[in-house]
């Protein structure tokens, strides 16, 4: 994947994703596809992307009982999306079962299985006084995405704050996708733990995931190729 960019298409409908790529000749770039615009068009959307060659991430951050989310796997892997993703804190077991999943499904190429350690709309304050978890927000990333490894998935979804840890603790192989990228300019919107192109790229992302600071842009195309500028001149 020669731009590792995942533009969100967290759009309505299929036909607001057709006009959006074609207006600002985004074809072909790799995209992620989110629940709400998989829960209205579903696979037809999958199959569409495909046959115009977009690379993409399929973010549907599933969790769940460990059959259920092997089963659910099974069906989307024969999709050819590049990548899938469950919660790290459905446990060991799920992950396990999500991979087993995959595995049995795929036809061709299999996905890469990455895991969400903590949500980046989440920080310190949310962990401690709403979900009683004790521990510094950095540490439990860093303990979700070595519970990840050892789960044998091939990477996290953290914030940008965090990859470099992670590859410390996981290693250089470890994928790190990062979402709650913003230029400098945009709006940080319900994120909390954001960061620009160039910080996630010295702190040792792989793969950015930047949605409305292209999307609701006055000027899509523009602010791609800034993101595209900021990263290649890191």
């Amino acid at each position: 994947m020669d731009k590792p960019f995942f533009l969100a298409l967290d759009f309505r409908t299929g036909e607001d994703v057709k006009q959006f790529i074609e207006q600002h000749n985004f074809h072909g770039l790799p995209v992620k596809v989110g629940m709400e615009l998989f829960y209205r068009e579903g696979i037809s959307m999958i199959k569409w992307l495909k046959e115009h060659k977009h690379p993409i991430f399929l973010d549907l951050k599933l969790h769940d009982i460990p059959t259920t989310v092997e089963k659910a796997m099974y069906n989307l892997a024969n999709l050819g999306v590049d990548i899938v993703n469950v919660h790290a804190s459905g446990g060991s077991e799920m992950i396990r079962a999500a991979k087993r999943g995959l595995e049995a499904g795929a036809v061709g190429q299999l996905p890469k299985l990455i895991a969400v350690t903590v949500l980046t709309s989440m920080d310190q304050q949310v962990l401690h006084e709403e979900l009683y978890v004790k521990q510094p927000l950095d540490e439990a990333v860093e303990r979700l995405a070595q519970l990840t490894k050892d789960s044998g998935a091939d990477g996290v979804v953290c914030s940008a704050h965090e990859t470099g840890r992670i590859k410390e603790v996981c290693g250089k192989d470890f994928l790190t996708v990062t979402p709650g990228i913003r230029l400098v300019d945009s709006n940080t919107n319900d994120q909390k733990r954001v960061a620009t192109p160039a910080f996630a790229k010295k702190n040792g992302a792989d793969y950015l995931v930047i949605g409305r600071s292209i999307t609701k842009a006055n000027n899509p195309s523009q602010n791609y190729q800034r993101v595209v500028e900021e990263w290649n001149n890191a």
